[in-house]
């Protein structure tokens, strides 16, 4: 098994990050629960949460699961794209890209979109596994896709941001940046929104992939963007979060933590708060308003993962392998579980599982009351 170690170093140009899937309605998955990828579920758990089963992959596990309705489909650096039966853990099916794969599943229509390192993006049967087409592109997909307005959105190492037909494969139109684009792109107010590691947070028309909007943030951003009420939320390699008013577009408020780390972590945004992990091992909820810090919950390791965020709780986990859920009001502990190995991917919760993989290569899935493998 390869070590987690020994793919850190890359950063924006070669970056690696770790992003949150919480579930969506029954017949689709999409990356941060939403085209607008707040990172909100409308789950509700139990503070018993339990280990319920596990099953292990072949290589590290850097990416959030997809759950649709009684399965769970998880990528793994080993190549491999699994589909497992919710309720037990035990295989479905397998797909072999025999490539790395480090960006979560989109399922939408009974259709699982990703992309692989080796630049080729996958159309497979979400039932049986059956490939329905693939797309090649010139750089490695680190980007997990989006689906909005008949359009399947996703970057790629070779400085394009893409829109492909869902039902064909073929191109609808490309945009050009000016680096890699490695953040998942966001939608709201008919625009495709995608920060990158040339900088800029750019608006892309949905309808012809014309650029409206080229915000520039100064830095390589990693992170993808948050949109809620006409703002986007993310992170910088600059060690700052940035509140964003898009109808200008223009930077409304900074939060710079003490200690000099770069974001790799993309935020969660309900109505009130902007939560987000850090590579000072602290994890910070912010005003969405104003910025300001309302809450922070240390961990003993950096947070690269993506929290996922409830009515009541905040769920994510850290390097130093165990997983948090945490009181969204005041961020007080109210569960965690040690795995016993880094957790870098983030926690995906749907029909009353939260489940998670490890570097290890564990996917785990716990239920209230669930038993112990």
């Amino acid at each position: 098994m390869k070590r987690l170690s020994d793919r850190w170093a890359i950063a924006c140009p070669a970056l690696l990050l770790w992003l949150a899937l919480p579930a969506m309605a029954a017949d689709w998955s999409s990356f941060r629960g939403d085209a607008a990828l707040t990172g909100v579920s409308s789950e509700t758990l139990g503070e018993d949460l339990a280990p319920r089963w596990t099953f292990e992959a072949e290589d590290s596990i850097e990416s959030a699961a997809a759950i649709v309705g009684d399965a769970v489909y998880v990528s793994s650096l080993d190549g491999r794209l699994y589909a497992l039966a919710l309720a037990t853990g035990e295989p479905r099916w397998t797909y072999d890209t025999g490539s790395e794969i480090k960006s979560s599943p989109l399922i939408y229509d009974g259709t699982v979109y990703f992309g692989d390192e080796a630049g080729t993006f996958h159309a497979l049967d979400a039932t049986g596994g059956e490939v329905r087409w693939t797309y090649k592109t010139d750089g490695g997909i680190s980007s997990s896709a989006t689906f909005a307005e008949g359009c399947v959105l996703f970057g790629s190492y070779d400085q394009f941001l893409y829109c492909l037909d869902p039902e064909r494969g073929t191109e609808r139109w490309k945009l050009e940046t000016e680096n890699y684009v490695h953040a998942t792109p966001a939608v709201a107010g008919g625009r495709a929104w995608v920060a990158g590691c040339d900088g800029y947070l750019r608006g892309v028309d949905l309808a012809d992939g014309s650029q409206s909007v080229a915000l520039e943030l100064g830095t390589y951003v990693a992170a993808s963007a948050a949109i809620r009420g006409g703002r986007a939320f993310v992170g910088t390699f600059d060690n700052e979060m940035l509140g964003i008013d898009l109808a200008e577009p223009a930077i409304r408020w900074r939060y710079r933590p003490e200690r000099e780390f770069p974001f790799y972590s993309s935020a969660a945004v309900s109505e009130e708060l902007v939560v987000v992990g850090g590579r000072d091992k602290i994890i910070h909820a912010l005003d969405a308003k104003s910025g300001e810090l309302r809450w922070s919950f240390a961990t003993p390791a950096r947070v690269d993962a993506s929290p996922v965020l409830t009515a009541q709780r905040a769920y994510v986990g850290s390097l130093s392998g165990h997983l948090y859920a945490l009181d969204l009001a005041d961020g007080s502990l109210v569960w965690s579980y040690e795995t016993g190995s880094p957790i870098v991917a983030s926690p995906s919760l749907g029909h009353g599982h939260l489940v998670v993989g490890t570097s290890d290569g564990l996917v785990l899935a716990f239920t209230s009351g669930g038993t112990s493998p």
